[in-house]
């Protein structure tokens, strides 16, 4: 049975948050600050990108690159892009 993964990361002071939902029927929501700034109702497997910005002035854009084994069903992996740079985003485990 497949499971959610959560993936977590502070940068430049503010917390970055990306829920991967199970199956390729969940969503993928992607958080600034505890807020939800990009949102994919449904994800397949591959890559998917989800754009946001970290707030300041000016706003500092990046995008998160989550991706999903097309062969082998494993934990999906997470990747930060920000100023040119990837970034793992390491995943949490909620209880």
């Amino acid at each position: 049975m497949s499971r959610s993964h959560h993936f977590h990361v502070d940068q430049e002071g503010h917390s970055i948050t990306v829920n991967v939902g199970p199956s390729r029927e969940g969503e993928i929501e992607l958080l600034v600050n505890g807020k939800v700034v990009a949102y994919r109702k449904q994800h397949g497997r591959g890559m998917n990108v989800l754009n946001g910005e970290l707030p300041g002035e000016p706003v500092h854009p990046f995008r998160v690159l989550v991706r999903e084994p097309h062969l082998v069903p494993t934990t999906p992996r997470c990747t930060l892009e920000l100023d040119g740079v990837e970034q793992p985003m390491p995943e949490r485990l909620v209880l």
